[in-house]
């Protein structure tokens, strides 16, 4: 991912890079409240097991942990609660197609700001295979033993 004028990551998905390819990736906004704002600024986020739904033309991010605010009290939020991303009709209806007609799923890669403005990064991703993540690591662990090899010459 670029890195642009004024951006801040605030929370990565990596278990989404092991266990899928991405295929593209979209940025959409997010659909948030005060007290989640400040938290995900604190970095009280979880991507972990997250996923997006197509429901009704509006994509949706299910399972995104973000933790309540300490100072929060009676403002919080339920932490698991279904979020609405912004996004274009025409690409909702695009990829809406894709994933039907294809089978790929919509993840949320990355979360992060861009002059004070929450973005999620949702990427159209395909499936791998146990032997296709073993062979990923086998690529990492190979390259991390080049690496080492030339920095001790």
């Amino acid at each position: 991912m670029d890195k642009k004028e004024g951006q801040k990551v605030a929370a990565q998905n990596k278990k989404a890079y092991h266990d899928y390819f991405v295929l593209e990736e979209m940025e959409a906004g997010i659909e948030l409240f005060g007290t989640e704002v400040k938290s995900i600024r604190q970095g009280r986020i979880n991507l972990k097991d997250a996923w997006c739904s197509i429901q009704g033309g509006e994509i949706f991010v299910n399972g995104m942990h973000i933790s309540p605010y300490e100072h929060g009290n009676v403002f919080n939020r339920n932490p698991l609660r279904v979020r609405k991303l912004l996004m274009h009709k025409r690409e909702i209806n695009r990829l809406y197609g894709i994933t039907k007609q294809q089978g790929l799923t919509l993840v949320p890669l990355c979360v992060y700001f861009i002059n004070g403005r929450a973005k999620v990064s949702v990427g159209l991703c395909k499936g791998k295979k146990t032997y296709d993540k073993r062979e990923a690591i086998a690529q990492k662990d190979a390259q991390r033993n080049i690496e080492r090899a030339i920095k001790i010459r």
